[in-house]
């Protein structure tokens, strides 16, 4: 492949590594696509309250494709810059069906500025850590309004089967994902992924899918993995991503980005 015009990344489990820092190397991998004039995507689940420390890292540059398609966010600014919404009363149709079905679910959800969850939702990492941001509110409160995702978890079920799962319930009226690891279900707007903004964005700059280069690690890459031109999966990617991509370069921890972009821009490794 000749220099891709775009290059679309997931962070967490792709470009970032495990303890959620961008190395030195991939932060340098990164400048060298906008230094040869091409355009670099962060293509991600985290809400916008997540990406602070990435847009310090990359310096303040480009654009983010949030909440797996559901917003765009522009990291000059750290400002929400285009949103695809869940309607209050789809949340409403979605928990009362998940609940009825699964009746161990709890539910949380991300809105364009903020986070809000039931009182028995287990929190954990940032969130964890960052109790500002969230709100504890009954079912009623939390469907009230639009929101970019609505968030289900489960004590006990496989990941994989959840999903199946939850996509059967309410797949025709939101669009179900999975990124974590954990028995945590993501869902957007029906019809939104990661792949819809990002060809969007594209299209928005002449750019075709052809000239696209992406990476991921898990299911909700999938969409963008299919839709690019080139796809990489990290080598501790998700098995169905792994079957699903053209390449697989090296893990997370071990800056798979930065060593197939150093060698498609033509940089030398700065080292880790």
């Amino acid at each position: 492949m000749t220099c891709p015009r775009l290059v679309a990344t997931d962070l967490d489990g792709t470009a970032l590594r495990t303890d959620g820092t961008i190395s030195p190397r991939t932060a340098a991998a990164f400048a060298s696509v906008e230094e040869a004039g091409g355009t670099l995507v962060f293509v991600t689940g985290r809400p916008p309250r997540w990406m602070h420390t990435v847009a310090g890292a990359v310096r303040h540059h480009g654009l983010a494709i949030c909440a797996n398609g559901a917003l765009v966010y522009d990291l000059h600014t750290e400002e929400i810059v285009e949103s695809h919404l869940i309607a209050s009363d789809v949340l409403e149709e979605c928990v009362a069906r998940l609940r009825r079905h699964v009746p161990d679910l709890t539910f949380s959800v991300e809105y364009e500025g903020g986070f809000a969850h039931e009182a028995n939702y287990p929190l954990g990492g940032w969130d964890a850590r960052e109790l500002s941001f969230g709100r504890e509110v009954g079912i009623s409160a939390l469907t009230a309004r639009p929101c970019a995702k609505l968030l289900a978890r489960h004590p006990s079920m496989d990941p994989d089967e959840l999903h199946q799962t939850v996509l059967e319930i309410v797949g025709d009226v939101v669009t179900p994902t999975h990124s974590s690891g954990r028995a945590l279900i993501e869902m957007s707007a029906f019809g939104v992924t990661k792949a819809t903004s990002l060809a969007t964005l594209a299209e928005e700059r002449g750019i075709k899918p052809a000239e696209v280069v992406a990476f991921g690690d898990m299911p909700n890459d999938l969409p963008m993995l299919t839709w690019a031109g080139v796809s990489y999966a990290v080598a501790n990617a998700h098995p169905d991503v792994l079957a699903a991509v053209d390449h697989v370069t090296a893990a997370n921890n071990e800056d798979g980005v930065a060593v197939v972009l150093e060698t498609l821009f033509g940089v030398t490794s700065t080292g880790v």
